[in-house]
C-alpha cells in the first residue's frame, strides 16, 4: 500500500543527490566524509520540510516514493522502506524537483489537478509520482502500463475514475472499436446518433479541455549529470560503512567482501530492498545494531540461460524477475516454461509494482513468510539454492523442510543465497498457481498455492506430484502424506474426491488458526486442488482427447482466471448555460482550489508542519488485554533512557480524566481497568518522536484477566451487555399488532466490524501562546468544536481559550471524529504539567490508535482503529399490516 507522496530518482552509477530547488549534494570518496554528508543530509531533509518542502518523506505507515534506476530506467519505491543509507551514490528527485508552484507545474501535476484527481490530496503526490515514473519509461504507455504503474497506490476519495481519466490524457491513443473490450463496433452508429440527438448540445463527455493542458515534452526533464557517470567509472570499489547513534550499515561491493563482513557478524540480516527487515523493526520492535546491504555485486544479479534451466541471482528485484520469465516463456516452447507461468501469475499481482522495484527474489525466500506467494511454486518447481560463504560453496533443495526452517535444510549463520536454480518443466508436467487475497494487489493472501503433478508420458497415470500451501499456518505447508497416496493413480474423478477427503486431514486448520477465517481457508484448501484438477484435466486433453472425458460446461468459469478489463464507459456531464453569469459557480466543474497543492506536494498537513524550538513528542502506551484490571505500571526504565522528559498516566489528570459527552466510566487515560485493546494507558513524553516511541516500548503495564470475556456478538447478547439507553423505533401499538396478524416474518442481521483507512495518520500539535493558558490546538479532526471542548475540560479553561486549527484532513472516513480529540486533550494537558514550550503528537496508524469498546470486551473482529464502526446487529418482525424494527447496538 502506498500513501507517501516522494519520488526518489535514483542510479548506482555514483554520487548525486538532486533535492527540490534543487539542492546538489556530491560525497567524497573518503568513508568517514560520507558519513558526515549522510549525517548532514538527514538534518537538511528535516530542515527542507520544515521550510516549505513538505512532501520530503512523511512520517507515514506506507510510503509512495518513487525510485528511478539511471540507465534511463525509472523504478517507483516506498520510501518509508528506502534506507538513506541505500541512496550513495544516488540521484534523488522529490515531488517538489518535477514542478511546484514557485516555478512550473509539470503537466502530469497539472492534470491531476485538473482533471478533479484530488480530493483530500493525500495521494495525490504519489499518483504524480508513479505516473512520472511510468512517462520517463514511456512517454505514450498503453492502458495495462498505465494501470500496473498506479496498481501500488491508494486513494479513498476520488473512486480512482478522474485520476485514470487524468492519466488517460498520455496514453497512446486508438479509434479502432477493436481496443475496446465491450465497445460499439465502429460501423454501427446508432446508439451514439441516438444519444446526440437526445440531448443535443446539453451535454458533453468531459470535465476538462485536453487541449489547454501543458504538452508533455521528455526532453525537458532532469538528465542524469554524466560528470557523475565518469567518476563512477573511474571511483575503486570498496565497502562502504555508515555509523549511526544505534545501528552500524555496512554495503559491500563485492562478494568477497559481503562473505568477509557475514563471517564477521553472522547474525546481521541482509537488506536488500528492505520490504522484510524495515518494517520488522518499525512495527515489531525487532532491532539490529549492524545490517549489511550489497551494493551492485555481479554474483548477486546473475542471470545464466542453462541446458536443465535458469540461474538467477538472489539480488535481483522481482520487477526484473518478471522482466526475465516474461521473456523467457516467448523464446521457449510451452512444456519447458510451466512454471515460469505459473510464476509470473503471481509476480503480476505480488504486492504493488513499487514493492516488486526493490524487493529482491533472495529476500523473498529466506524470509520463508508463511503467506509468500513464490516459495509454494519454487518448492513444486523443485528449485535448488546455491549458497556462499569464506569456507566454501554448497547447494541445497527448496523443499518444504528448508520452508520449515529445519536445521539440517537450513543456511547457516554465515553463510549467504548467491543465486537460485529454476529448472525448466518437461513434456507431461503441468504447474498451476493459486492465490486468494481481499483486493487483487497490495494484499497478503488468505491462502496461496503451488501445484505439480508430472503424468507418465502419454498416459494419465500420476508419476509424481507436489502440493505446497501457504497462508495456513507459520510456515509454508507441504500435503506430503496425500502426495504419495496420489503417485501411480489415474488423473480422475475417484482420484479427486479422495484427495479432497484427505487433504483436510494433513493440512490441517484448528478453530483457533491466526487470522480465523477458518472455515473459508478450508473451503479455499479444497477449491484450490479441485480447480486444479479441472486445469490438468483440460491440459490432458488437449495433448491427447483420449485421457479424459468432456469437462461439464457449467465448469468453464472455474478455468477462467480474473481479467482486470479496461471498459470503455460513456459518462455525460451537463454544459454550463451559456446564459450563466460568470460569477455563478453552480454547475461549473471548478478545480479543487487546493488541487495544483496537492499534486505539487506543497499542501501542509498536521505532521509537515514546521519545527518548533523546544519542542517535544508524545507517544501512546496503549493496553494489550480486552478486559482486565490494571495491577501496577512501572515507568523506571522508560524514564531511564536519555531525552525521555516524563510520561503520563491516568492518575496525573485526576479530576479531569473524563468528559461529559462519553460513554459512562470511559476515562481519557485507563486507571483501574481497561475494556479493550489499544485503549490509552499512559502517554510518554520526549524531545524526540523516536525517543518517545521506543520509551513507550519500555513501559511495563501488569494486568489481571477480568470475566467475562465477550468476543462476539452473541456473547454480548447471552451476557446482556448493552450501550443504554436503548434504541428503538415504534409505529403505532406494536405489541396489538402481532397479537393480531396472521402473518410474522422474522430476520437479522450483521454487520461486522470495519477496519478504518483514513491516509493520513493521526497527528496533533498544541502551540501555547498569550496567557491564561490559551493555546493553538492544529488537529486532524472531523469534529473541531469537539476536540476544542475536550481540551478546554481537561485544561479546565473557557473554550474560547482554545483555537482549534483544521486546514485540512488527509482522508478520515469517520474516522477522525472522536478519538482525535481525548489525543488532543492529553497532548495539552502534557504541555501544563512540564516546562517545555510546544508538544506534538503524532500517531503510527493501526498500531497504537484506540479500539472501540463491545461492552467489556473488544470485539474480535476489530483491529487498532480510531474511529467508530462498531459491530451490529440488528433483528426486525414484520407483520403483514404494520411493522417496528428494535435495533440494540451492543456494547
Amino acid at each position: 500500500m502506498s500513501l507517501c507522496p516522494n519520488l526518489l530518482l535514483f542510479s548506482h552509477f555514483q554520487p548525486y543527490l538532486a533535492f527540490p530547488n534543487p539542492i546538489w549534494g556530491f560525497l567524497g570518496r573518503d568513508t568517514g566524509e560520507v558519513c558526515h554528508f549522510l549525517f548532514q543530509l538527514i538534518l537538511q531533509m528535516r530542515k527542507l520540510r520544515q521550510t516549505g518542502l513538505s512532501d520530503l518523506p512523511r512520517v507515514t505507515q506506507h510510503g509512495n516514493v518513487h525510485l528511478s534506476i539511471v540507465a534511463l530506467l525509472h523504478y517507483s519505491a516506498n520510501a518509508c522502506l528506502l534506507s538513506i543509507c541505500s541512496l550513495f551514490g544516488a540521484a534523488v528527485t522529490t515531488v517538489e524537483g518535477i514542478g511546484n508552484t514557485k516555478t512550473r507545474i509539470h503537466p502530469v501535476q497539472e492534470r491531476i489537478a485538473k482533471c478533479h484527481g484530488t480530493q483530500c490530496g493525500f495521494c495525490s503526490p504519489g499518483m504524480v509520482m508513479s505516473l512520472y515514473s511510468l512517462l520517463r519509461n514511456i512517454p505514450k504507455p498503453s492502458m495495462d502500463q498505465l494501470m500496473e504503474a498506479l496498481g501500488g497506490n491508494l486513494c479513498r476519495c476520488t473512486g480512482y475514475r478522474p485520476i485514470v481519466d487524468a492519466c488517460k490524457t498520455f496514453c497512446k491513443a486508438t479509434d479502432c472499436c477493436q481496443s475496446k473490450e465491450n465497445g460499439t463496433c465502429c460501423l454501427d452508429q446508432e446508439e451514439s446518433e441516438l444519444l446526440d440527438s437526445e440531448l443535443g448540445n446539453r451535454t458533453c463527455e468531459k470535465l476538462f479541455q485536453e487541449e489547454e493542458f501543458l504538452p508533455l515534452d521528455p526532453t525537458q526533464e532532469f538528465i542524469f549529470p554524466p560528470e557523475l557517470m565518469n567518476r563512477a567509472e573511474k571511483q575503486p570499489k570498496r565497502t562502504r560503512v555508515f555509523y549511526g547513534e544505534r545501528i552500524t550499515w555496512i554495503s559491500p561491493v563485492t562478494l568477497g567482501g559481503l562473505l568477509e563482513v557475514k563471517a564477521k557478524y553472522p547474525d546481521a540480516p541482509i537488506v536488500m530492498g528492505n520490504t522484510t527487515v524495515g518494517p520488522d523493526m518499525k512495527f515489531k520492535g525487532i532491532f539490529h545494531p549492524v545490517i549489511i546491504s550489497p551494493d551492485g555485486i555481479a554474483e548477486l544479479n546473475v542471470v545464466n540461460y542453462l541446458d536443465n534451466g535458469l540461474t538467477i541471482g538472489a539480488g535481483c528485484s522481482l520487477a526484473q524477475l518478471k522482466d526475465i520469465l516474461t521473456d523467457v516463456v516467448l523464446d521457449l516452447p510451452v512444456e519447458k516454461t510451466q512454471t515460469y507461468q505459473a510464476l509470473l501469475k503471481h509476480l503480476r499481482t505480488l504486492a504493488g509494482s513499487q514493492i516488486r522495484n526493490v524487493a529482491s527474489l533472495g529476500g523473498n525466500i529466506i524470509s520463508r513468510h508463511s503467506t509468500s506467494d513464490l516459495n509454494p511454486l519454487l518448492a513444486v518447481g523443485n528449485c535448488t539454492l546455491n549458497l556462499a560463504s569464506k569456507d566454501g560453496k554448497r547447494q541445497i533443495p527448496l523443499n518444504d523442510q528448508f520452508l520449515m526452517r529445519a536445521q539440517s535444510s537450513d543456511l547457516k549463520p554465515e553463510e549467504i543465497l548467491v543465486s537460485v536454480n529454476i529448472p525448466y518443466s518437461k513434456k507431461w508436467e503441468f504447474v498451476s498457481a493459486f492465490r486468494q487475497a481481499p483486493r487483487q494487489q497490495n494484499a497478503l493472501a488468505f491462502v496461496v498455492s503451488g501445484m505439480r503433478v508430472l503424468f507418465e508420458e502419454d498416459t494419465n497415470i500420476i508419476k509424481d506430484i507436489s502440493i505446497f500451501y501457504g497462508g495456513i499456518g507459520s510456515t509454508t505447508v507441504c500435503a506430503k502424506k496425500l502426495c504419495q497416496k496420489l503417485t501411480g493413480r489415474a488423473w480422475n474423478e475417484e482420484m479427486l474426491g479422495g484427495a479432497c477427503r484427505s487433504v483436510l486431514d494433513e493440512v490441517f486448520l484448528p478453530a483457533s488458526a491466526p487470522g480465523g477465517m477458518v472455515e473459508y481457508k478450508r473451503s479455499l484448501i479444497v477449491s484450490f486442488l479441485f480447480k486444479f484438477y479441472l486445469e490438468v484435466l483440460q491440459n490432458l486433453k488437449m495433448m491427447n482427447p483420449s485421457l479424459c472425458p468432456c469437462l461439464p460446461a457449467e465448469y468453464g468459469s472455474v478455468l477462467e482466471d480474473f481479467h482486470c478489463k479496461h471498459y470503455e464507459t460513456v459518462l455525460r456531464y451537463q454544459k454550463v448555460d451559456t446564459k450563466q453569469f460568470p460569477q455563478d459557480p453552480i454547475g461549473r466543474p471548478i478545480m479543487h482550489q487546493s488541487g495544483i497543492k496537492h499534486a505539487t506536494g506543497e499542501a501542509i498537513y498536521c505532521d509537515d508542519m514546521p519545527a518548533h524550538d523546544q519542542e517535544l513528542f508524545l507517544a501512546f502506551v496503549t493496553s494489550s488485554r480486552p478486559h482486565a484490571k490494571i495491577v501496577s505500571i512501572d515507568t523506571s526504565e522508560a524514564l531511564k533512557l536519555p531525552g525521555v522528559i516524563d510520561v503520563l498516566i491516568g492518575k496525573d489528570l485526576q479530576g479531569v480524566n473524563s468528559f461529559c459527552e462519553f460513554p459512562e466510566n470511559e476515562e481519557i487515560l485507563a486507571t483501574d481497568e481497561v475494556f479493550g485493546v489499544g485503549q490509552l494507558v499512559c502517554a510518554v513524553i520526549a524531545d524526540s518522536d523516536v525517543k518517545a516511541k521506543r520509551a513507550a516500548g519500555l513501559v511495563k503495564i501488569e494486568y489481571s484477566d477480568l470475566k467475562p470475556l465477550i468476543l462476539t456478538i452473541e456473547d454480548a447478547i447471552q451476557h446482556n451487555s448493552f450501550f443504554e439507553p436503548e434504541r428503538k423505533i415504534d409505529y403505532g401499538d406494536v405489541d396489538e399488532a402481532f397479537k393480531t396478524v396472521d402473518q410474522i416474518l422474522e430476520g437479522e442481521i450483521h454487520i461486522g466490524g470495519q477496519e478504518h483507512f483514513y491516509m493520513e495518520t493521526q497527528s496533533v500539535l498544541v502551540v501555547p501562546y498569550g496567557e491564561d493558558k490559551e493555546m493553538d490546538v492544529y488537529v486532524s479532526t472531523q469534529h473541531s468544536k469537539l476536540a476544542q471542548d475536550i481540551v478546554a475540560s481537561v485544561l479546565k479553561v473557557p473554550s474560547n481559550k482554545i483555537m482549534c486549527h483544521v486546514k485540512r484532513v488527509g482522508g478520515a472516513f469517520g474516522g477522525k471524529t472522536f478519538k482525535t480529540g481525548i489525543m488532543a486533550a492529553i497532548t495539552a494537558f502534557a504541555r501544563f504539567v512540564n516546562t517545555k514550550e510546544l508538544y506534538k503528537c503524532v500517531m503510527k496508524n493501526k498500531i497504537i490508535l484506540m479500539k472501540e469498546k463491545l461492552g467489556d470486551i473488544m470485539n474480535s473482529q476489530f483491529i487498532l482503529v480510531n474511529g467508530r464502526r462498531e459491530v451490529q446487529f440488528a433483528k426486525q418482525n414484520k407483520t403483514k399490516e404494520k411493522k417496528t424494527c428494535n435495533e440494540k447496538k451492543l456494547k
